[in-house]
């Protein structure tokens, strides 16, 4: 029999790795608070229910949440009809959200005070695109005995996966430094395409050059794309990521010059005056 595995929130980014995780021959057990998503999830062979207490209650050994954010994974798991109130033993929840990484910490310490649940966490990286063709990085961290054992799961939905450690909120620390490395390095190839639109150089020659020389970078070689990114969608969601390294930085005493800088020129160009308050 096909093992049983939870998904919780099957949006732009759950539905494409929960069908996924079907096609690679597992039963998904799915769940969404919007109930448009039922419709394209049972036409993807994903068995729906109508509360995350019915997910945990019927999956073999792990629920994977993808929900937006922090509010909603404390609904998911600690809600009336939350994960937790199904009251099952020795199953695991992967939080595949990307939240604050002392959050995750802590929200990883409550289920497992309050439950006989664990929890790991999982960021990824790839966006929608990575989520559909199966090749997002998944970024794990939490008890490694059982990240490895759920080796199959992240292999149908992505093609690397990496470990950091027991603390699940290391998993997140991981996804702000990519992200991070990625705001400055746009800002650094805009600012270098800008010198030589100055002097007329075409830029596509200027691109040719940064891809086989030492200004190589993946936003060098996916710029047709980076500099199509909006600030409604791709770009908010980096600034926001910028915005937590550049916390997380102030918190623990950590200096990250060029990503306060990178932020704040991201976010003159996207025109914004003050940022959105999340």
């Amino acid at each position: 029999m096909a093992k049983k595995i939870g998904f919780v929130g099957l949006g732009t980014m759950g539905f494409p790795m929960a069908a996924n995780l079907k096609k690679a021959g597992f039963e998904v057990i799915g769940y969404d608070a919007f109930k448009g998503a039922y419709e394209n999830a049972a036409a993807a062979g994903i068995t729906m229910v109508q509360t995350p207490r019915e997910v945990a209650a019927t999956a073999d050994e792990a629920i994977i949440s993808m929900v937006r954010d922090y509010p909603q994974n404390v609904d998911l798991i600690f809600g009336e009809n939350g994960l937790l109130s199904a009251h099952v033993k020795g199953k695991t929840i992967i939080v595949m959200s990307t939240l604050d990484p002392d959050l995750m910490r802590d929200l990883g310490k409550k289920v497992e005070a309050e439950s006989d649940l664990k929890l790991v966490s999982a960021a990824v990286s790839g966006g929608a695109s990575g989520a559909q063709a199966g090749t997002l990085s998944i970024m794990t961290a939490g008890a490694e005995d059982i990240v490895k054992s759920f080796k199959p799961y992240f292999d149908a939905i992505g093609s690397n996966t990496f470990y950091y450690g027991a603390n699940p909120g290391n998993s997140q620390v991981a996804k702000l430094v990519n992200n991070m490395i990625l705001g400055i390095t746009m800002n650094a190839v805009a600012e270098g395409l800008r010198l030589g639109a100055h002097y007329k150089l075409p830029e596509q020659e200027i691109l040719n050059l940064l891809k086989v020389s030492t200004g190589d970078s993946w936003v060098v070689r996916n710029w047709a794309d980076v500099e199509n990114w909006t600030a409604e969608t791709a770009l908010a969601v980096l600034l926001k990521d910028l915005k937590s390294a550049f916390l997380e930085g102030i918190k623990h005493n950590v200096p990250l010059p060029f990503n306060a800088l990178s932020a704040t020129a991201l976010f003159n160009s996207m025109g914004k005056e003050n940022p959105e308050h999340h």
